[in-house]
C-alpha cells in the first residue's frame, strides 16, 4: 500500500467510479491532500452509464475535460420510437439553448468518462489505489480512522479529517457509518448488453414499445456499436446472476422488434435488477456519502452518474474550505440540505417514468403502445415544452434557493438568476463566457455596471482580505467601440444598462449572493461567514 501504518490525510475517498474520481479531482484542484481507494483492480471497461448531461459537462468544463468528452462522444443523437410497424422520430435535442455551451445529451461510455477523469486526476498528482478495501471505520465528531486492506491482506490505519463514501449501492462507508438506506427493489429483471445489431438506423437512439415493456438500443461506438437494454418477461424466473447468451438476446429483440433485427458479436452482457433507495442522511459527523452510496434509482432520464458527479462537485469545495478552518461550520451541513432534496426529486422522477414504462396495467399498456408513438411528436412539437422538459432532465434547472448559503440582498435584480440558482452562461466581449470566467477554483465576484460607480478601495480590500479564495471581475456593459460588450451577459443576469449589481458565484457555479447597487456591506458579511475570515 502507498501509505505507512498510521498515516494521515485530509480526505479519504472510498470508491473510484465517476463520483469518486470527480470528488478527488475537486478536492485536489482546491489544494486538499486526498487519497482515493477502490477495491476493484481496474476501472470499468463496460459502458454502464451512457449519457452525460449538459450540467455535468458544464462543471467538468472547470476541470478542462468537457471538450475532450464531447470529442470522444456523440452529441448529435436523435430518438426514434418504434411501436409495431410504426416508426416515429421524436425531436429532443434541437433546441440550441442560449445559456449553456452544451445544449444536448452527450452519449459517452462510462468507461471513457472514467478514463478521462482518471487521466485528469493523474495530472493533479493523485493516483487511484486499487485493490484496496475499506474493512473498518471508527469515527468521532472531529475525525475518522479507516482500516484499509490491500490485495495481499496487509492492513493500514488511516486517520482522515473527512471520509467520503463514493462506493456504490452496497457502500461499506454507509454501513460502517450506520446510515439507513431506505427503499425497495423493482420486481422486473433486465438484460444489458453491448453488441452489434443489423437492421437498425445508425446514429440514433431507438425505443421499442410493447405491451410487455420497453427495449432500448443506444448508439455506443465503443466497446461495441450498440447498447441494448430490455426487460425480461414477467414470468421469466432467470436469476440475475445467470449468464446471458446471444440466443436469449435475439429472442428478446425478436419479441420487441418483430424479427427485424439481427444481433451478433456481443462484447458484454448481464442480467440486472433495479432498486429505488435513498440514504436517510448524507452525513454522519466526518463521514459523507455521494453518488450511488446515497441514492440509487432506475436509469430513466440518465440521472444516476450525473447526479453523483453533481454531489461530488457540491461537496468537494465545501470540504476544502472547511479544512481551512475559518468558514461557518454550517457550511458542511448545507451539503445534505442542498443535495438530499435533489436525490429525492431524481428518485421520484425516475420511479414514475420507470413505472409507466414497465407496468402491465392494461390502460397504461394501451397508452404506451398505441397512443405514445402518435402523441409524443405532437406534445413535444412546441419548443417551450421541449425546452422545459429538457432543462429538467439535463439538470440545468437544479437550484438551492432554500439553502442557508443562498441570500438575495437589497435591490436584487427583478429578473435573472436568484441566489441558489445555477449561473447561466453567456458570451463576453473578449470571446470568453461567464462559465469560462468563473471556472477557476474558488469564489467569483461579478461586479456589474460601470466600473467608476464601484468603491475601488472597498473592492481592493475584499480582494486582499480573501486572497486565494475570491476573484473579482467587472462586467462593464456597452461602452465605446464595442456596443454590446458584455451586454448579453448582463441581460442574462437581469441587470439593466447603466445599473449596478453584484453576483457572488460559489465554487460549484451556483449563485450564493446577489444584490443591486454598490453598497458592499452585506456582501462583506456574507463572505466572512461562508468564505472564511479575512486574511490577516
Amino acid at each position: 500500500m502507498t501509505g505507512a501504518a498510521g498515516s494521515e490525510t485530509d480526505v479519504l475517498v472510498v470508491g473510484a467510479g465517476p463520483t469518486g474520481l470527480t470528488m478527488a479531482g475537486q478536492l485536489a484542484r482546491h489544494g486538499v491532500k486526498v487519497r482515493l481507494v477502490d477495491r476493484a483492480l481496474d476501472r470499468v471497461h463496460e459502458s454502464r452509464a451512457l449519457a452525460v448531461q449538459p450540467r455535468t459537462l458544464e462543471v467538468l468544463g472547470g476541470f478542462g475535460l468537457a471538450d475532450e468528452m464531447v470529442a470522444a462522444g456523440n452529441p448529435a443523437v436523435r430518438l426514434i420510437v418504434h411501436a409495431g410497424r410504426r416508426r416515429r422520430p421524436v425531436p429532443l435535442f434541437d433546441l440550441g439553448l442560449p445559456d449553456t455551451a452544451y445544449p444536448y445529451l452527450l452519449f459517452l461510455s462510462q468507461a471513457e468518462t472514467e478514463r478521462l477523469l482518471g487521466e485528469h486526476l493523474a495530472t493533479l498528482g493523485v493516483s487511484v489505489e486499487r485493490g484496496v478495501e475499506l474493512v473498518g471505520l471508527d469515527r468521532t465528531d472531529q475525525a475518522a480512522v479507516a482500516t484499509l486492506r490491500d490485495r495481499d491482506g496487509r492492513e493500514e490505519r488511516v486517520s482522515a479529517r473527512y471520509v467520503v463514501g463514493c462506493d456504490g449501492a452496497h457502500s461499506a462507508v454507509r454501513q460502517f457509518a450506520r446510515i439507513g438506506f431506505e427503499g425497495a427493489a423493482y420486481p422486473q429483471t433486465f438484460v444489458l448488453a453491448d453488441l452489434e445489431v443489423d437492421g437498425v438506423e445508425p446514429g440514433a437512439a431507438h425505443a421499442f414499445l410493447a405491451g410487455r415493456g420497453l427495449m432500448f438500443l443506444f448508439p455506443l461506438g465503443r466497446p461495441a456499436t450498440w447498447r441494448m437494454v430490455a426487460m425480461r418477461p414477467s414470468n421469466d424466473a432467470t436469476p440475475p446472476t445467470a449468464p446471458v447468451h446471444l440466443a436469449e438476446l435475439q429472442t428478446l429483440a425478436d419479441t420487441y422488434a418483430g424479427g427485424a433485427l439481427r444481433l451478433h458479436d456481443p462484447v458484454w452482457a448481464t442480467n440486472f435488477r433495479l432498486h429505488h433507495r435513498a440514504a436517510t442522511a448524507y452525513r454522519a459527523g466526518p463521514v459523507f456519502l455521494a453518488g450511488d452510496a446515497a441514492h440509487i434509482h432506475s436509469p430513466a432520464g440518465a440521472q444516476g452518474m450525473n447526479t453523483g458527479i453533481q454531489d461530488a462537485v457540491n461537496l468537494g469545495w465545501k470540504l476544502a474550505q472547511a479544512l481551512q478552518g475559518h468558514a461557518d461550520p454550517a457550511l458542511l451541513d448545507s451539503y445534505h440540505a442542498e443535495r438530499a432534496p435533489v436525490g429525492r426529486m431524481v428518485l421520484r422522477f425516475s420511479d414514475r417514468a420507470f413505472t409507466v414504462a414497465t407496468t402491465t396495467n392494461p390502460l397504461v399498456r394501451f397508452a404506451r403502445t398505441r397512443l405514445a408513438p402518435t402523441l409524443l411528436p405532437v406534445v413535444l412539437a412546441p419548443r417551450f415544452v421541449r425546452a422545459t422538459a429538457f432543462r429538467t432532465v439535463a439538470q440545468l434547472a437544479i437550484r438551492y434557493r432554500r439553502s442557508p448559503l443562498s441570500t438575495d440582498g437589497r435591490q436584487a435584480p427583478r429578473t435573472g438568476p436568484r441566489a441558489g440558482d445555477r449561473l447561466p452562461d453567456a458570451p463576453l466581449a473578449d470571446g470568453a463566457s461567464l462559465h469560462r470566467l468563473t471556472a477557476a477554483p474558488g469564489w467569483h465576484l461579478l461586479l456589474c455596471g460601470p466600473p467608476e460607480g464601484w468603491p475601488a478601495h472597498e473592492i481592493d480590500d475584499l480582494a486582499r482580505h480573501h486572497r486565494g479564495r475570491l476573484t473579482t471581475h467587472h462586467l462593464a456593459g456597452p461602452v465605446g467601440a464595442a456596443p454590446d460588450a458584455d451586454g448579453q451577459a448582463l441581460r442574462r443576469l437581469g441587470v439593466t444598462p447603466g445599473a449596478h449589481a453584484a453576483y457572488l458565484v460559489r465554487p460549484d457555479g451556483h449563485v450564493g449572493y446577489r444584490a443591486g447597487g454598490t453598497d458592499l456591506t452585506c456582501l462583506r458579511a456574507y463572505l466572512r461567514r461562508w468564505c472564511g475570515l479575512p486574511n490577516a
